[in-house]
């Protein structure tokens, strides 16, 4: 685990005035850890052994507050469920269309995005977010298994 951004993000909290809880502090190790992009009923799952009394509220509660300071980013794409994302690097992220896999890309010019929209368009731009689009390898790779066995 990235014990420094553990350790940043604990000061953030404490910075904010939010206590420290070991249940607050699991979901945010989960996080830091994780580069699956979760549900919070992922997190709840991964978590209940270790916090058989902690409820799905509890992660939620948890998600709000993480979100609220800017450790964590949620991710919403129209269906029912969130994911979230542990937000220590400013990035964009690929989604595959087929399996729903989200991963990081990490662009050198993210900050410039903003400047440049404003020149274009008059905007007063709050921030941005950017998705690609498009089929993951595994997926690519399963689609032209099936197309061999089907030839």
């Amino acid at each position: 685990m990235n014990r420094e951004a553990m350790e940043e993000s604990i000061k953030k909290l404490r910075d904010g005035g939010v206590r420290i809880t070991p249940q607050r502090e699991a979901v945010l190790r989960y996080l830091i850890q994780s580069d699956e992009h979760p549900t919070a009923d992922e997190i709840y799952r991964h978590l209940a052994a270790d916090f058989p009394k902690m409820s799905v509220a509890t992660v939620y509660n948890n998600l709000r507050v993480l979100t609220r300071l800017g450790i964590v980013q949620e991710m919403s794409y129209g269906d029912s469920s969130s994911r979230f994302d542990f937000a220590e690097t400013k990035h964009y992220h690929a989604v595959c269309e087929r399996c729903g896999r989200i991963v990081d890309v990490f662009f050198p010019d993210f900050d410039q995005v903003d400047t440049v929209a404003e020149n274009l368009t008059g905007f007063q731009v709050n921030g941005h977010r950017l998705e690609v689009y498009g089929l993951c390898p595994q997926c690519q790779a399963e689609l032209v298994a099936v197309k061999k066995y089907q030839n």
